[in-house]
């Protein structure tokens, strides 16, 4: 089992640096070919025309054309280089354009996006067989959008680009099905569907349901107790203030799952956790076994709506405390 280790404020630091540049149409500062060593930089990010005024239609707009030029046509590549431009500056452009899909795109059409940047790269490849920019790009998405320790992760982004990937001829058999397990994973309770229901055993024996639970909103934690970023996450969630003020009012409830087969060493050390919390365990081990949720590391957040609607699906802690703030 994967244990997530970065600390709180090491991953808000990485989301900052990744999130503060993503602005439609921001400009950057170019390096000239010489300072690059022969290469060039990567395109700056495209910017709507004056005519169009709406917010949305401009973020839309920007996404729509954020690769053209880059994927305008063939450039050299060699081990620093992806189509001409230095592979860091690939990489951060990346990041920039998942930040945009994440934070100013609707869900359903930042995933459209998604899809069509798969398309955009596998037409590049197919035109031009020698380029590695198919190889870059389904390294570093999947680096970004899947990887348990990126806070970037989103497997709702991810689900379109890796269902391009489990049937592409770029991708060898083997990988494919690797691929082709990841879609199906990602398909699991997603953003906007009504998250898997799930009996689960709470402390004193009682049987509960997470669709039983009658509340505004619902934080369903995956944790396993004497893991050093569980504990560090359940710290932050039992000192957060809006966290403890919505818990007093009936507007959430925590629900804190152990889903893994050490139950006595679980109920030993469950009693740290807050008793205004429902505290439980998966007592017929079903969502590991029948792979209702994928849960790829531990800690997991997912927070979800009355109707038990996805909100928020193994998502960072900062990006759940600040839909708390709001509502």
């Amino acid at each position: 089992m994967d244990k997530r280790r970065m600390s709180p404020r090491f991953l808000t630091a990485l989301l900052l640096a990744v999130l503060l540049p993503a602005c439609a149409g921001r400009s950057r500062p170019s390096l000239t070919a010489e300072e690059l060593g022969g290469a060039i930089p990567f395109p700056a990010d495209p910017v709507a025309p004056s005519i169009i005024t709406n917010p949305s239609e401009i973020n839309e707009y920007v996404v729509s054309r954020f690769w053209d030029a880059f994927l305008e046509k063939p450039r050299g590549c060699d081990s620093t280089l992806v189509n001409g431009v230095p592979s860091v500056e690939v990489e951060e452009a990346l990041g920039r354009y998942i930040s945009l899909l994440e934070n100013v795109i609707d869900g359903d059409k930042a995933r459209a996006f998604m899809g069509g940047f798969f398309v955009k790269v596998s037409d590049f490849q197919s035109a031009n067989p020698t380029s590695k920019v198919f190889g870059f790009f389904e390294d570093k998405t999947r680096g970004y959008l899947n990887d348990p320790n990126s806070p970037l992760r989103d497997e709702d982004l991810y689900f379109p680009y890796v269902k391009g990937l489990s049937e592409s001829g770029f991708v060898e058999e083997g990988m494919r099905k690797v691929y082709s397990r990841e879609a199906g994973m990602c398909s699991l309770n997603r953003k906007g569907t009504p998250a898997a229901d799930i009996v689960f055993t709470l402390l004193d024996g009682r049987r509960a349901t997470l669709h039983g639970i009658e509340a505004g909103h619902t934080l369903l934690l995956f944790s396993n107790p004497g893991c050093e970023a569980c504990d560090e996450l359940t710290g932050r969630l039992a000192s957060d203030k809006t966290v403890g003020r919505l818990v007093g009012s009936g507007e959430l409830a925590v629900v804190n799952l152990y889903i893994d087969l050490e139950v006595e060493k679980w109920k030993a050390l469950a009693a740290k956790y807050p008793k205004t919390w429902l505290n439980g365990h998966d007592q017929d081990y079903t969502i590991r076994k029948d792979l209702t949720y994928n849960v790829r590391a531990i800690p997991s957040l997912y927070l979800l709506g009355k109707d038990k609607t996805v909100i928020l699906k193994d998502a960072p802690i900062e990006k759940v405390l600040l839909y708390l703030e709001n509502i």
